[in-house]
């Protein structure tokens, strides 16, 4: 397998795989182009979100700054609203679904490393070797259609998120939440039900 294989299955990689490093290069031209624009240039805006994310659907607002990784990994439906300041650690996918409000500050993060430590460092590591010191790998975030998330809500690597939930303001989002649910917390969990769901 290729390292980008390997990120996208979900396996341990190289996140210093020349192929990674060109994808993050195209991304900060990109990103620095689109946060220099000012708040009206709808249309140039609109441009360099086309050429930055992997799909774009129609009336969608990211505000400014923005930050991503790779840009490509990021897939969004139409009526989505992303306030200021977000990021978006899109090493795998990350997958918005339309009618999604996303507040400011939300951190949105698709890499992680080994918590043990024998795994998480490379033993053998040098600095020839054109790995990097750590052990990386990536899981797939989705935000279903409808969601609402709060300002600073972090969701972790492999969540998903439920068709028309909102998360409270603040939350770490730490595992899947079903939809129509009222979350909130560190690690976020279920306060309620909402939009005629059974209790």
């Amino acid at each position: 397998m290729t390292e980008l294989e390997k990120c996208t299955a979900g396996e341990i990689y190289n996140c210093h795989d020349p192929v990674f490093l060109e994808f993050k290069k195209t991304t900060r031209r990109l990103l620095a182009q689109y946060n220099a624009l000012a708040y009206d240039q709808k249309a140039e805006k609109r441009e360099v979100l086309e050429q930055l994310f992997g799909t774009i659907g129609t009336n969608v607002s990211v505000g400014l700054p923005f930050i991503c990784d790779y840009g490509r990994n990021i897939r969004i439906g139409s009526n989505v609203s992303i306030n200021m300041n977000c990021t978006f650690v899109d090493c795998n996918t990350i997958t918005i679904g339309g009618n999604v409000l996303i507040a400011s500050n939300v951190q949105i993060y698709t890499a992680s490393h080994p918590v043990e430590y024998e795994e998480r460092v490379v033993q053998d590591w040098d600095t020839e070797s054109g790995r990097y010191f750590c052990n990386t790998y990536a899981k797939p975030v989705t935000i279903c259609s409808g969601c609402w998330l709060g300002g600073g809500v972090i969701v972790l690597p492999g969540v998903t998120i439920g068709e028309r939930s909102v998360i409270g303001a603040g939350s770490v989002v730490t595992k899947d939440i079903p939809p129509d649910s009222v979350a909130a917390g560190n690690p976020c969990r279920v306060i309620r039900k909402i939009n005629g769901a059974a209790k």
